[in-house]
């Protein structure tokens, strides 16, 4: 029985898989987003979530602590300095999981996880779109309500150009 067992081991030694998470929380904090399997990323989100929160206090004990799970100073530096900044505001949840279609190998589920606040397509700054009309036919009623602004619609007159006085001109002066 399972009971209190709350660890995905991920078929891993401690050892491969402390070494495991610690790549991939690098890799997630360095490239923003990756895709792997349901299940890493699953254990992927608890491991990087409490990083990522200990980041927000920039002290030397937690820049220590931080280095000891991820072992990378570049990735504890952009941490620290860039991703920390953007999530000073949110009080949890620094990371969506995607699932995604299944792998063709081994048919494994495969999710991408991200960084919430780097994602421009669920974010404040995506840009809205207007919905396009679509080919279906509508009721008679509404064609007309869509038809009245075009009829009522003014149109500008442009004064004709008369060419004709202009070509007789310059068959006279042929002549």
């Amino acid at each position: 029985m399972r009971h209190g067992k709350k660890v995905n081991h991920l078929g891993r030694t401690a050892s491969h898989r402390k070494a495991m998470l610690a790549n991939m929380a690098s890799s997630l904090i360095k490239h923003k987003r990756i895709t792997t399997t349901l299940a890493k990323a699953k254990a992927l989100r608890v491991y990087v979530e409490p990083i990522i929160t200990k980041s927000k206090n920039d002290t030397t004990h937690s820049r220590r602590t931080v280095f000891a799970y991820l072992q990378d100073k570049e990735v504890v530096t952009e941490l620290f300095r860039d991703v920390a900044a953007k999530v000073a505001n949110r009080p949890g949840g620094y990371t969506r999981i995607i699932k995604l279609n299944n792998r063709l190998g081994d048919n494994a589920e495969m999710a991408l996880i991200e960084l919430v606040d780097y994602n421009e397509v669920y974010g404040k700054n995506a840009s809205t779109e207007e919905k396009k009309t679509t080919r279906r036919g509508r009721s008679k009623s509404t064609a007309k309500k869509a038809d009245a602004p075009v009829a009522e619609a003014k149109v500008e007159e442009t004064p004709a150009v008369e060419e004709a006085p202009a070509a007789d001109a310059t068959e006279e002066e042929a002549k």
